[in-house]
């Protein structure tokens, strides 16, 4: 016994030894054979004992893609006296330092893109042995806290035209630049070379310093002067505050950033004398270069047709920031409009976006109606993978060419027409709404065709899988609970994993605290608690609160998960590229409810089969642990689902829940749960002996219907301008919308006075124009009856007496016109005798 002991102690002493001996140093993210560098270690409990040492954590850990933000290694002591530096993508060097509690800092650089940056920290300027990443935000998405503020922003971007000017005032934090004193700079951005050529460049430059060694007291204010050329060539640009110890210009320094703006304050002389002027200038010349350089349009997404389409296409179109009708419809440049959307991914060859805007009625707000109407990008204004060349620049590519521009040919000039002709409002003819299928409860199914069931089972299994555009969702469910704490024999989905094609793999699951999720990318917790919008490789993911997440792939599909009365409620929206290219537990999407419950090897069960069968049908569609997209990262998980069955043959739920009188719990359940969803409701509530449970089912049903009601096709006719010379009243142009004409004083019209919109998407009637109506003495000129012998006559002198001959005169009679060809000519717009 006692040489047992010793044997089992030497043992354990060797594994120590080896195990103590493995190091992260350079290996962040292996599993080692004796310990983790793994993200999962912590939960698992078997890091490297270096592991925080070399796999770094951070404070903040996001900022602005134009750098400067301090970040704070955590968990590390330095040597003071060590020299700090960091590097990002392992190619921008940016200088570090260690304080006086040995806690080491980076600076975050400049970069032209959005998303989780890798870095590497080193002691001695050689070895980057510490790993880490950052996550860089489109500058406009970053919170106002983080910022440089131009205070009255429209002061600073029509300074210069009539009856604006004086002084200038910016604001910032002043605890987040690491200087007693600083200087205020601008920056000029531009991007230069051919257009969609290997040598089309995106640059920041710096141009002046507008302020030196200022007292860092968080404001100040200045009176601009013109600037001379070159400079003044710069139109737009942003304003930065740095410590005053470092050289004017200097790259990847502690820094806070205004926003992109038009450069006004700052243009040439000419710009002040006659800002009109100089800005149609700068429209004509931009008109000719939209001109020469690929047309954009014809690629881009349609815009939905109504405010409802918009904001239930989750998987394509997300709220555009400057006109938000959740946050008061502060709509600058969209006036008339109550909020807006942006199209997630740019266009396939062009990156180019589409923005949507409508009304309070939920209508379009057309271009061709509005100046406030929506306008597509060249440069999508929240950039587009992979970025950092242009017109891909997240937010700047956008200022270069569709914002700036706007400022030349609608906001310091009059002239909106040209730019409205490069940038016209789509008008949704071409539109398609996606298909929505959900999972709720405990849980219920509802497919993309609208067949409906109830599995139970308990595992992990196929929700959604499409070959055809290698998209994968997955769906963990384990057994519910009462409130008093007994299993109840009913499952609820408690984790979604998901990825299209090479993405990220992103899981969402729910946490001890009711209805807060968490959200992992590649099995790594992420945070934000910073940010609510995360740019990641292949996916992109929005979290405003803890209980809702949004996952959007290229493909235009959307997954929406949601924590709901102590459950994870489920919708993924597919577009119609989609169909006939589906299959797993949310069905096949083709329009057929009949085929939706088909199993993996294509075996039809019908929606009407016994909850047996169906549960049967549902186990097939359990995955493996080689296709498995989900982390198990706990010894509950890696027993129960990775070690254990994907599907447990064990757990045999409740197939149905008797209804009996004597419950008191049926009369509430009874009177809440009536219309749609009230079968899912009983069920629900009674099976898990919860009316909250089953309220929350019914109300997660109702939502879905809702969402189908909003996503219903709806018929476009499209924009019908008004006659020239003319005017039209009203600006739907959806079935069953009526369009009305009046013409000019002079003109009649000729045509249909009022057009409609019709089911086949075409406008009632011809084409409706206002004609040039004769004067009275012309009509009457025109239709006087001549008799032969008055041919040669003289008319009386009404001035005096006598008469005058009508030299040249030959009087005839004039026959009515027979169609609209004899007096109007629609290439050149006149009458016609």
């Amino acid at each position: 016994m006692k040489l047992l002991s010793t044997l089992l102690i030497l043992i354990w002493i060797q594994m120590f030894s080896h195990t103590a001996a493995q190091s992260c140093e350079g290996r962040c993210g292996e599993k080692l054979s004796m310990c983790s560098c793994h993200s999962t270690c912590d939960a698992l409990m078997d890091c490297c004992v270096d592991f925080k040492q070399f796999c770094l954590e951070i404070s903040p850990h996001s900022g602005s893609l134009l750098g400067g933000t301090d970040f704070r290694i955590l968990n590390v002591v330095f040597d003071p006296s060590a020299t700090l530096t960091c590097r990002f993508k392992s190619e921008i060097v940016t200088q570090g330092f260690v304080d006086v509690d040995g806690v080491g800092h980076c600076v975050s650089p400049m970069l032209f893109e959005s998303g989780w940056i890798p870095f590497e920290v080193s002691t001695d300027g050689v070895h980057y042995s510490r790993a880490g990443r950052w996550l860089a935000v489109h500058h406009s998405k970053l919170g106002v806290a983080f910022k440089l503020l131009l205070v009255n922003g429209t002061h600073w971007q029509y300074y210069g035209t009539p009856g604006v000017g004086g002084v200038l005032l910016m604001v910032w934090n002043a605890s987040l630049i690491n200087a007693e004193r600083v200087n205020i700079e601008l920056w000029g951005y531009e991007e230069t070379g051919e257009p969609y050529s290997e040598h089309w460049r995106a640059q920041w430059a710096y141009l002046y310093t507008v302020g030196k060694d200022v007292l860092n007291n968080g404001a100040f204010s200045f009176t601009p002067k013109p600037a001379e050329r070159p400079l003044s060539n710069w139109h737009m640009g942003s304003m930065r505050v740095s410590p005053s110890t470092k050289p004017d210009g200097a790259q990847n320094v502690n820094a806070l950033w205004s926003g992109a703006h038009a450069l006004a304050y700052h243009l040439e002389e000419a710009f002040r004398r006659d800002s009109a002027g100089w800005a149609l200038e700068k429209c004509i010349l931009w008109d000719e270069e939209e001109k020469r350089i690929p047309n954009f349009l014809s690629e881009i997404i349609d815009c939905p047709c109504t405010l409802a389409q918009a904001r239930a296409d989750t998987g394509r179109f997300h709220t555009d920031y400057g006109c938000d009708i959740e946050k008061g419809s502060v709509c600058t440049y969209h006036p008339g409009a109550v909020h807006c959307v942006r199209a997630i991914q740019g266009s396939p060859a062009y990156a180019a976006g589409q923005q949507c805007c409508y009304d309070s009625t939920g209508a379009q707000v057309l271009t061709g109606d509005s100046i406030g109407g929506s306008t597509p990008d060249r440069g999508h204004d929240w950039g587009a993978p992979p970025y950092q060349k242009p017109p891909r620049i997240p937010g700047f590519s956008h200022w270069k060419y569709d914002v700036i521009t706007f400022y030349y040919c609608c906001l310091w000039s009059d002239n909106c027409d040209y730019y409205f002709t490069h940038r016209p409002s789509s008008d949704c003819r071409t539109y398609q709404p996606p298909k929505a299928a959900s999972v709720l409860g405990d849980p219920h199914f509802i497919t993309f065709d609208g067949a409906t069931y109830t599995f139970n089972g308990k595992g992990e299994y196929v929700l959604l899988q499409s070959a055809a555009w290698s998209l994968s969702v997955q769906g963990r469910t384990e057994p519910m609970k009462s409130e008093n704490g007994s299993v109840v024999m009913a499952t609820r989905l408690c984790s979604v994993a998901m990825r299209e094609k090479d993405s990220d793999v992103i899981e969402v699951r729910l946490t001890d605290r009711l209805d807060h999720l968490q959200v992992l990318m590649n099995q790594q917790e992420l945070s934000f608690s910073e940010q609510s919008w995360m740019d990641l490789k292949g996916v992109f993911v929005f979290s405003a609160v803890p209980q809702n997440v949004t996952v959007m792939f290229p493909s235009g599909a959307g997954v929406e998960v949601r924590g709901r009365g102590g459950v994870m409620a489920l919708t993924v929206l597919l577009p119609p590229e989609f169909n006939n290219h589906t299959q797993g537990l949310l069905g096949k999407m083709n329009d057929n409810p009949e085929d939706d419950l088909t199993s993996s090897d294509g075996a039809i069960t019908p929606a009407s089969s016994s909850a047996q069968d169906i549960f049967t049908f549902g186990a097939g569609w359990a995955v493996s642990n080689e296709s498995s997209l989900f982390t198990y990262d706990s010894e509950l998980l890696l027993n129960e689902y990775y070690f254990g069955p994907k599907h447990d043959p064990s757990f045999v739920p409740s197939f149905s829940i008797a209804e009996d009188p004597s419950d008191p719990l049926l009369e509430p359940t009874l009177r809440m749960c009536s219309g749609v969803g009230a079968e899912f409701c009983k069920y629900d509530a009674l099976i898990s002996r919860s009316l909250e449970l089953g309220n929350s089912t019914l109300l997660t049903q109702r939502g879905h219907a809702a969402t189908m009601q909003d996503l219903q096709l709806v018929v476009s006719c499209g924009w019908l301008k008004p006659p020239s010379h003319g005017l039209k009243e009203g600006t739907l142009y959806l079935q069953g919308a009526k369009i009305s004409f009046t013409c000019n004083h002079g003109y009649r019209l000729h045509g249909p006075q009022e057009r409609v919109c019709q089911e086949n998407g075409q406008w009632s009637g011809n084409d409706t124009h206002c004609v040039s109506a004769p004067s009275a003495f012309e009509s009457l000129e025109r239709n006087r009856t001549c008799d032969t012998d008055l041919q040669d006559a003289s008319v009386p002198n009404l001035i005096g007496t006598g008469t005058h001959p009508r030299p040249g005169h030959s009087c005839r009679k004039l026959s009515p016109p027979t169609s609209s060809v004899d007096f109007y000519r629609p290439s050149e717009g006149k009458t016609e005798p």
